[in-house]
């Protein structure tokens, strides 16, 4: 898969172009990700810049730059590339909100955003795409989704759903789905651990938890995502705690995704353990190879229909790629999007060999490399305990080292910034992208460095 790094300004000294049509782009951001979150997030994100292999956007704010790069960011590059396919990674850039347009101003303080940023009452937020009829079944995830719609057929009978499985399985899919059937009857609550634990903290900031608790215990739904983030975090799962116990009470239902069983959780209480296994907990395991031909048609079949093109794929193609590109789906959807892409620009109906072209720098990698063993290799190479690298000392012989993980968890892995700083000891996102740049201008600068990083990185793919 090809890499990708997000900065918050540009350091490269490439040529400017301008080939790209921005409000055709923000039309296809709006079909993607739905009017909501295109009205509430990416509306009012500009095209600054536009280089060869990467562009840089305008966002009026940090908060809505850290929002879009944890939430939709590998979503936006894989739509960007069906326009440019040289297109390898997305920059932001704060602009002064002196400089904003009258008129955009008066649309931000009248739309959702101003609401979303100063206060929790809007935001409750279902992505209409993300619904039971475009959740393909398989023989992986099929206990998942039996269970998912049982629930918007008697609520409380499984109390809470828990439903786990590794990143981009569709959990997420399965949460939103469930919100959509309910929400006509019910008051529903869909908000991932990270946004519960910003509203948390900023509730306590203002003296304002009285409000904050009456506002998440009188749902009668409440779907939380990524529970595993509350991890490490006593007083975000003190509060978590009696916001469940609350809810039980009344008869709420509860539904909750995470990466790991109830009882692997990493640094939770076990009183929250004990109540998570309470219900019925349902995995989600990896696709299988004919639940991955299902998806990878249905996708192309949907990007045919939305750009009124047909592009040829043979099932010989369709089955190299679900043979030998990944087990995660949203990988398997953007390897689908690169081959389309390439197949658009260069007019040509692709064969077996064109995609192992193509996809040369993907396949055999995204199978093997995961961030615990990037963490293992670097310790390991650096004669460093991991206890230590993951630790909060700052001293040099401690602090490279970890920035190194870091910088190859992003260069080979898919984890998003907020999954891989949470993997180094819970650790902010913005740490991440600090790790990555200093890495990344050193190496440009330092050739033992440089030497060095990729020694490590032939390890880490060999093994």
């Amino acid at each position: 898969m090809e890499k990708k790094s997000i900065k918050s300004e540009n350091i490269f000294s490439s040529e400017e172009e301008k080939t790209l049509n921005w409000q055709e782009i923000q039309k296809q951001f709006e079909k993607i990700f739905g009017s909501e979150i295109y009205s509430s997030w990416l509306k009012n994100v500009s095209l600054l810049k536009e280089f060869n292999d990467h562009i840089v956007l305008g966002v009026p704010t940090r908060f809505f730059r850290d929002w879009i790069v944890s939430r939709y960011l590998d979503k936006m590059l894989e739509q960007l590339k069906t326009f440019k396919l040289s297109i390898n990674r997305i920059e932001f850039k704060v602009i002064d909100e002196s400089k904003i347009s009258l008129d955009s101003f008066k649309t931000n303080q009248e739309s959702k955003i101003t609401e979303i940023k100063d206060s929790i009452l809007n935001y409750n937020r279902l992505n209409p795409n993300l619904n039971f009829n475009s959740f393909i079944r398989g023989s992986t995830n099929e206990i998942a989704l039996s269970s998912s719609k049982k629930i918007c057929e008697q609520t409380s009978r499984y109390n809470p759903l828990y439903i786990y499985g590794g990143v981009g399985l569709g959990k997420t899919h399965l949460l939103n789905a469930i919100g959509l059937e309910l929400q006509e009857k019910n008051n529903v609550m869909f908000i991932s651990a990270e946004r519960f634990m910003y509203h948390f903290i900023k509730s306590i900031k203002k003296n304002d938890m009285v409000n904050f608790k009456d506002f998440f215990r009188k749902s009668s739904v409440f779907i939380i995502d990524d529970i595993q983030f509350i991890g490490g975090k006593e007083s975000l799962q003190e509060e978590f705690f009696h916001t469940f116990n609350s809810l039980i009470e009344k008869n709420s239902q509860i539904i909750i995704s995470s990466d790991k069983a109830p009882m692997k959780l990493d640094r939770v209480q076990e009183r929250i353990k004990s109540r998570l296994t309470g219900g019925l907990v349902v995995d989600i395991e990896k696709p299988d190879q004919e639940l991955k031909i299902k998806i990878l048609k249905q996708r192309l079949q949907d990007i045919q229909n939305q750009f009124k093109e047909n592009y040829n794929l043979s099932s010989e193609v369709i089955s190299f790629i679900a043979g030998e590109a990944t087990n995660n789906i949203r990988e398997l959807i953007g390897i689908l999007n690169r081959i389309i892409a390439f197949s658009r620009m260069n007019r040509k109906t692709l064969n077996i060999n064109d995609c192992k072209m193509i996809l040369k720098d993907v396949v055999n990698q995204v199978k093997t490399v995961s961030v615990d063993k990037i963490q293992n290799t670097v310790a390991n190479f650096f004669n460093i305990p991991m206890n230590e690298m993951l630790s909060q000392r700052r001293s040099r012989p401690l602090a490279r080292p970890r920035q190194i993980a870091m910088y190859l968890s992003k260069q080979l892995t898919t984890r998003s910034l907020p999954e891989i700083g949470r993997r180094f000891a819970n650790r902010d996102h913005t740490t991440v992208i600090h790790a990555v740049k200093t890495i990344k201008k050193i190496s440009e600068q330092d050739a033992e460095m440089k030497k060095n990083i990729d020694l490590i990185k032939n390890l880490i793919l060999e093994q």
